[in-house]
């Protein structure tokens, strides 16, 4: 009996000494935690940045013609002074760790003929990505359709103080509401940014293989006929001696529902016309000497004049930019020149209107300081457009064009 009680009193006492170890070492945690100081997790709206630019155009110096226009790319041809191009204000950034967010109006939109600076959204879209390196990611929204080089490039990075008609033509204001799927090596990524950022032109990061369905409408418009355009793009970018080249493919494929026509003009019953393209871009990054070239042929809808119709016609035309980046101290001075060329319809104007097009650009691209950029460029262009109502129309002229970009 005596043995039971001390091996009892001895089970009790290994207990109560484990049971004070164990709360002494509780206490200790939770004084230590208390005692040390938590860093705070930011707020998602805290992971929010803002920049933007604003573009001031003059079009009138030297002109020639008023009656050359050109309505998909600046409708201030021929049509007065001083014309606020673009004012827009981004909103970006890394909401989680896996959602990234980009949200940008621009409030120099022009509805209709004479009324300007209404606002209207240009992007509104949201990377998934799956992967923490964000290598493999979805983009869900409003965003720019990855058809073509030069209109993936941003306007306030872009040389030419407009797109090229050849590759525009294809998607107006480069945008449309779908789902695009993009991959693309960390290192690619990074590579990406960095010509952004260098200033050297760059198109931004669009993956290396990218693929994508959308309304086919272009943006801020519904879908029309049920039926998406799809897309798909294989653009890779390389350095080799201090240059870096990019070469890429493109195609995409749909149907288009016009909805701008004249009341006499004749067109198929549902409105639906075949809309597919296919594209190369060869881009030599100015380091210092840059080569830019893209050529796109395709099936699409156009005016006919000899028949008063809308029909499926063939397509084709491109550009090639030649440019060279100067930096003078803190200065960088981009002298440039383009040719571009097309032959085609614009289904996005009135009849599917009919176009061919030559025109060539010189110009030079002056920042004497990061928030300020001076273009000035001298435009000698030959184009024929003709709808139902404007026929037998074909205008030469020239132009000298300013523009102050400001960049916040």
């Amino acid at each position: 009996m005596k043995k039971l009680f001390m091996v009892k009193h001895f089970l009790l006492l290994k207990i109560r000494t484990l049971t004070l170890i164990t709360v002494t070492c509780f206490t200790f945690w939770n004084v230590t935690a208390q005692d040390k100081p938590k860093t705070p997790s930011k707020h998602w709206y805290e992971q929010i940045a803002i920049r933007g630019y604003t573009q001031v155009r003059y079009n009138r110096l030297l002109e020639t013609n008023d009656s050359l226009k050109n309505e998909q790319g600046d409708k201030s041809w021929g049509n007065g002074g001083f014309f606020i191009r673009r004012m827009r204000i981004i909103f970006y950034g890394n909401v989680s760790e896996r959602v990234y967010i980009y949200i940008q109006p621009d409030f120099a939109s022009s509805p209709s003929s004479g009324s300007n600076h209404f606002g209207q959204l240009r992007d509104a879209y949201f990377d998934l990505s799956l992967d923490k390196k964000k290598e493999y990611r979805f983009r869900v929204g409003q965003s720019k359709v990855p058809f073509g080089f030069e209109n993936m490039q941003s306007s306030q990075n872009r040389l030419p103080l407009d797109r090229n008609d050849a590759l525009n033509s294809a998607v107006s204001n480069e945008r449309d509401l779908g789902v695009f799927f993009y991959w693309a090596p960390e290192k690619t990524r990074k590579l990406f940014s960095s010509l952004v950022n260098d200033g050297y032109k760059g198109s931004g990061d669009y993956g290396v293989f990218g693929i994508g369905a959308y309304n086919g409408q272009t943006a801020n418009k519904n879908d029309a006929n049920k039926e998406p355009h799809i897309v798909a793009r294989v653009s890779y970018p390389f350095e080799f001696k201090g240059q870096v080249f990019e070469a890429g493919i493109q195609g995409y494929k749909g149907k288009y529902a016009i909805e701008s026509k004249s009341d006499k003009v004749k067109y198929v019953k549902d409105l639906n016309y075949d809309d597919e393209r296919a594209a190369a871009s060869l881009i030599l990054f100015p380091k210092p000497f840059g080569i830019q070239a893209e050529y796109n042929i395709g099936r699409g809808p156009e005016f006919n004049p000899a028949t008063d119709s809308i029909e499926t016609q063939k397509l084709k035309g491109g550009y090639i930019i030649a440019s060279y980046f100067l930096k003078i101290q803190e200065q960088i001075l981009i002298p440039f020149v383009r040719y571009h060329y097309y032959d085609g319809g614009k289904k996005h104007e009135l009849d599917a209107r009919s176009y061919t097009l030559k025109e060539l650009e010189i110009g030079t691209e002056w920042q004497p300081i990061k928030n300020f950029e001076l273009v000035a460029m001298y435009t000698i262009s030959d184009r024929r457009f003709e709808d139902f109502k404007l026929q037998n129309n074909k205008q030469k002229g020239s132009l000298l064009r300013l523009q102050a970009q400001f960049n916040f």
